[in-house]
């Protein structure tokens, strides 16, 4: 069984996020949405809406789980047996950040990581634009699946 993990904060899930999910449903058995916890971090959801909005939005999706976890994304692969970590892409600077840290994770387990380019109609998309487009009173909802309610 071809399990991959999908980490990240997910404050909140984007339609960009949802697209490498959906995508990644294709390429593996299960892919596991890890909300990763950080006490340095400021979030402007809960992880408990957090959570939601992920679970709600791939309801229907028996391949999709989400799961919370702290610490390295690797030690929860081999926790979950799960053998890739799934990273979208949407830019070369994307790209530069997350090499690096494939390559520790290669160097540190026999976990391989996949990448994804994000769909074009997406790739603009950030949590980080998501929260200043709410933090301003814009229309969000073009930005995030329909399960993301403020």
């Amino acid at each position: 069984m071809k399990k991959a993990i999908f980490p990240g904060s997910f404050d909140p899930i984007t339609n960009g996020h949802f697209d490498i999910i959906k995508r990644g449903i294709s390429l593996f058995d299960e892919v596991i949405v890890a909300i990763g916890i950080n006490a340095e971090k400021k979030y402007m959801f809960s992880l408990e809406d957090r959570k939601r909005f992920i679970e709600q939005a791939f309801k229907d999706e028996p391949k999709v789980r989400v799961v919370t976890y702290e610490g390295l994304t690797i030690e929860l692969c081999k926790k979950e047996k799960a053998e890739f970590i799934l990273r979208g892409l949407r830019n070369p600077a994307d790209f530069e950040f997350e090499k690096a840290i494939a390559h520790t994770n290669r160097r540190l387990s026999k976990i391989e990581t996949v990448f994804l380019l994000t769909a074009a109609k997406t790739s603009y998309i950030s949590s980080s634009i998501v929260r200043d487009v709410i933090r301003n009173g814009g229309d969000y909802t073009v930005l995030v699946p329909d399960s993301v309610k403020i």
